[in-house]
């Protein structure tokens, strides 16, 4: 297994403000999924032209006023950070041109965006809006918030943001998303997806360790994830696993073969799916 603080898989933030991470096709090594994080101060603006690509901005902490090009959305974001509420996102089509006016002393927001040919109307989505899921069980038990999930009115883009209390395993048993399989009836088995997760930590000094591994292992990472690291998922299996004493969010966004998340799990884990007789009373994490 590689070093944990050299895997490819980890892109670590650049600096604290402005354009603080951020990955391209290019770089990541795949076809579709771009994706960036930003931090601005009271009165700035930042302004952006999708062009022949869809974009989910994700309002992490603070508020901020979205102009477009059809219309505004006014004094949006309801929490100070991904710790305290639940999320506040907007949609973007193709060839919409947007400016984001940061109004909180600070605004942290992170967007991913890939190639489309359709038209897709643009959307708010509000924290009602959001539905929460609480998956797994026992100290795999995890909180998440579906933003834009399978079914939302758009092309390709999923996106979900995960909280996995402290000691908690996450993405567990082991699943993976990288072929596109249908059964004999057209039922989509697992879908091809390229995927972001993107890290942020309750408490200074805090990680997650994550593990991206293939069947035959010709893939095999195991990587220490820190507050805004980044961890690439170009195939395989992808567990995470918090370190004690700190909570773990993180932001997934996904582009593939399908608007979807279907994927399979490792074979060799699926049985512990059958021992989970309860949940982790500290889930959900946030509401």
């Amino acid at each position: 297994m590689s070093n944990a603080r050299q895997s490819h898989l980890l892109i670590p933030p650049k600096s604290e403000w402005g354009e603080y991470q951020s990955i391209t096709p290019q770089q990541a090594g795949w076809d579709l999924l771009h994706f960036a994080a930003r931090k601005m101060r009271q009165g700035e603006r930042w302004q952006h032209t999708t062009g022949q690509t869809e974009m989910a901005v994700v309002i992490l902490g603070g508020t901020c006023t979205v102009e477009y090009s059809g219309g505004v959305f006014e004094h949006i974001g309801e929490r100070e950070n991904v710790f305290s509420g639940m999320p506040t996102a907007v949609y973007f089509p193709r060839n919409v041109t947007f400016t984001i006016q940061a109004e909180s002393e600070s605004l942290d927001i992170a967007y991913g965006w890939c190639a489309t040919d359709q038209d897709h109307p643009v959307q708010l989505i509000r924290p009602q809006d959001v539905r929460v899921e609480i998956r797994g069980g026992g100290n795999a038990t995890r909180q998440i918030n579906d933003i834009i999930p399978p079914g939302f009115d758009c092309h390709r883009l999923v996106v979900v943001e995960v909280y996995t209390p402290a000691g908690n395993w996450s993405s567990y048993p082991p699943h993976k998303h990288d072929v596109h399989r249908e059964s004999e009836d057209g039922t989509l088995l697992e879908a091809d997806l390229e995927e972001i997760y993107f890290y942020k930590v309750d408490r200074p000094h805090g990680y997650a360790v994550q593990r991206v591994y293939t069947p035959d292992r010709r893939l095999d990472e195991l990587i220490l994830a820190q507050h805004n690291d980044l961890v690439l998922v170009p195939e395989g299996y992808h567990p995470v696993v918090a370190a004690h004493g700190y909570t773990i969010y993180y932001l997934n966004m996904l582009a593939g073969s399908a608007q979807s998340l279907a994927n399979s799990d490792d074979p060799e884990h699926a049985w512990i799916k059958e021992t989970w007789v309860d949940k982790d009373p500290r889930v959900p994490v946030v509401k």
